[in-house]
């Protein structure tokens, strides 16, 4: 059974009321977010008691290795101090599949109530690689996974909304809003601002946008896809700031974001002249995994047609030897006038084909 990762059911068992699973996995790709949950994870399962005799801790990125004998051992020595144990292991993704094996041994053991002490609770945290798929299993079976994974779309969205409904201060629905553009795909960060504002204006607050504005911090980084969505949408302001986002927020080398342009319009050059009935068909043609960005890429190649296409690859050819020395400008300018363009060439309005 896979526990939600629901703050609410851990405040439950930091009051006594929800008696904790007998181990939880903390997973996700944000080392940052996999760190926060840990760390509210752990002080729910300590509650009341000392943290110093309560938690016991294993495994770093600064170690070589990270041995699961002392692990084990740990797990199954009862507490002397206090009820309970908890027992952290941080950097999971680098267990060896064979010691995953003698954890997922001792789990299997713990659950049929043979050997494994009941007072004591296992916490992984994944950190860096990937959790061999039995740990993983095991711990679905007798524990918990807690996943922080922030996903884009609804997901995204869903996710602010929950931390925002957790959070000690109360933010109006604009004010939300301006935290999620501005933070944009740094949502770790949600955290540090929530703190900041609680403790300037007190818990419980209510938030409005010129309360928060101050307390952002610089633009966050976004997806590269807002940047193609703007240039398809025609929008020029709202494309040139995606840009600068990219570039200045997100670090984003020039010639990633060339990559990333050449990407999504050779992607609707492949399509171009295809007679498919589905994006799935579509998919399958070209070999894409996902047939959203493909159904995204059939609808403006539709649009725009074979000329504009074509035309927009060889803008960004022309860009790829600027970039590369041909001319004299710097390497902001030549990507803000190639997605000048781009975008204008995407509007059926202005759009002209040049020869």
């Amino acid at each position: 059974m896979a526990a939600k990762n629901d703050p609410t059911d851990l405040k439950q068992i930091a009051s006594g009321k929800t008696h904790p699973l007998p181990v939880y996995l903390v997973r996700g790709d944000d080392p940052s977010l996999v760190a926060e949950t840990g760390r509210t994870l752990v002080t729910a399962l300590v509650g009341e008691r000392d943290g110093a005799s309560v938690v016991e801790e294993h495994g770093s990125a600064l170690a070589d290795d990270l041995d699961v004998a002392p692990v084990i051992d740990a797990l199954c020595t009862p507490s002397l101090l206090a009820d309970r144990r908890v027992i952290v292991v941080r950097d999971a993704g680098r267990l060896t599949p064979a010691d995953a094996k003698r954890l997922v041994e001792h789990l299997e053991t713990g659950e049929a109530g043979e050997s494994a002490s009941t007072d004591v609770v296992l916490v992984l945290l994944s950190g860096g690689g990937t959790v061999p798929a039995p740990l993983v299993r095991a711990v679905e079976r007798v524990g918990g996974v807690l996943d922080t994974v922030v996903g884009t779309g609804r997901a995204r969205s869903r996710w602010l909304t929950d931390r925002l409904k957790t959070g000690s201060v109360r933010l109006d629905a604009r004010a939300a809003d301006l935290l999620s553009e501005h933070l944009g795909s740094d949502l770790n960060r949600v955290r540090g601002v929530l703190e900041t504002l609680e403790s300037v204006y007190g818990e419980g607050a209510a938030i409005d946008e010129e309360r928060l504005e101050p307390f952002l911090g610089a633009r966050g980084s976004i997806p590269t896809w807002e940047l193609t969505d703007a240039i398809d949408s025609g929008d020029i302001p709202r494309a040139l700031e995606r840009l600068s986002r990219l570039t200045y927020a997100g670090g984003a080398h020039p010639l990633v974001i060339l990559a990333v342009l050449h990407r999504h319009y050779q992607t609707m050059l492949r399509l171009d002249g295809l007679s498919v009935s589905s994006a799935e068909e579509a998919a399958s043609l070209i070999g894409a995994r996902s047939t959203y960005p493909v159904k995204k890429a059939l609808d403006q190649a539709a649009r725009l047609g074979s000329a504009r296409i074509g035309r927009a690859i060889v803008l960004i050819a022309d860009a790829d030897l600027d970039l590369r020395g041909r001319t004299a400008l710097d390497s902001s300018t030549v990507l803000e006038v190639l997605v000048a363009r781009l975008t204008q060439h995407s509007n059926p309005r202005r759009a002209q084909v040049a020869s």
